[in-house]
C-alpha cells in the first residue's frame, strides 16, 4: 500500500552537547569546550533538517536536558539505559507506523538526503531503510513496522557495525533500501570534510570559530542549504 507523505515518524536519537561526554575523538587538537559547540551545531543542523522534511511526528531521543539548540515541534523522550543497540532497540519500540531513526553526527544533512525514505513511494515495496556512513557505522535506519527485536547485540561503534546492522534487517526477511553513504563527524578530519560539504551551516560556522577563538553561537550563520 502506498503510504501519503508525512505518514512517517522521524527520530533523531542524541546527547546532550556537554563538554567531556560528546565528541571526545575530536580532544585533542579542540579541547572538551569546543568539542562541545562542535557537537552542538551539528545537532541544531540536524534537528533543522528533520524540522524541515515531512513527517508525522518528530521526536528527540535525548541523552540529558533541551537546550537552546532544541526549536519548536519535537516531542522529547529520554533514552534508555544500556548500550546504543539498547537504547535504538527502546526508541522504536515507543513508536508505531513508518518509523526513521537518524543520529546527530551528520550536519551535512538535508531534507533533500531524507526524501527518499519520506516520499509517496518510500514505502511501496519495502520494510526497512538504511543510510550507511563511510566508517562503516550507519546514520539513518528506518523501518515501515517497528520491530525492537532488530537492534540488540549488534556490535556498535565498530566498522563493521553498519554491515551487521544492514545484515540483521535483511536476515529478518524485510525488504531493505539504501539512502546514500554520508560521513560521520567523529575525528577532526571528519570535521573538516564534512564542513566543506556543507559550508553554510552552523556546523561550518561553529568550525570556523573554533579554529579562530573567537565565540562559537549558533546565530553566527543561518544554514543556507537548501532542502
Amino acid at each position: 500500500m502506498t503510504r501519503a507523505p508525512g505518514l512517517t515518524t522521524l527520530l533523531v536519537i542524541a546527547k546532550e552537547p556537554v563538554p567531556g561526554r560528546v565528541k571526545t575523538r575530536l580532544s585533542p587538537p579542540y579541547s572538551p569546550r569546543q568539542a562541545a559547540a562542535l557537537a552542538e551545531a551539528a545537532l541544531a543542523d540536524t534537528l533543522d533538517a528533520v524540522l524541515r522534511a515531512p513527517a508525522r511526528r518528530r521526536v528527540l531521543v535525548l541523552d540529558g536536558a533541551p537546550g537552546r539548540w532544541l526549536p519548536p515541534g519535537f516531542d522529547v523522550v529520554p533514552q534508555a539505559s544500556g548500550g546504543l543497540d539498547e537504547r535504538l532497540a527502546a526508541a522504536f519500540a515507543g513508536c508505531a507506523g513508518p518509523t526513521l531513526l537518524v543520529g546527530m553526527d551528520t550536519p551535512q544533512l538535508t531534507p533533500a538526503l531524507l526524501g527518499p525514505a519520506l516520499g509517496p513511494d518510500a514505502w511501496r515495496g519495502c520494510d526497512a531503510w538504511f543510510g550507511p556512513a563511510e566508517d562503516g557505522g550507519f546514520w539513518a535506519v528506518g523501518l515501515a513496522d517497528p520491530d525492537p527485536s532488530l537492534f540488540p547485540g549488534v556490535p556498535m561503534s565498530t566498522d563493521r557495525t553498519g554491515a551487521v546492522q544492514r545484515r540483521r534487517l535483511a536476515g529478518a526477511g524485510l525488504r531493505v533500501r539504501d539512502l546514500p553513504a554520508l560521513r560521520d563527524v567523529d575525528t577532526a578530519a571528519d570535521a573538516a570534510e564534512v564542513a566543506g560539504l556543507a559550508p553554510g551551516s552552523r556546523f561550518a560556522a561553529a568550525l570556523r570559530s573554533v579554529r579562530t577563538g573567537a565565540p562559537a553561537g549558533l546565530a553566527a550563520t543561518a544554514r543556507t542549504a537548501a532542502g
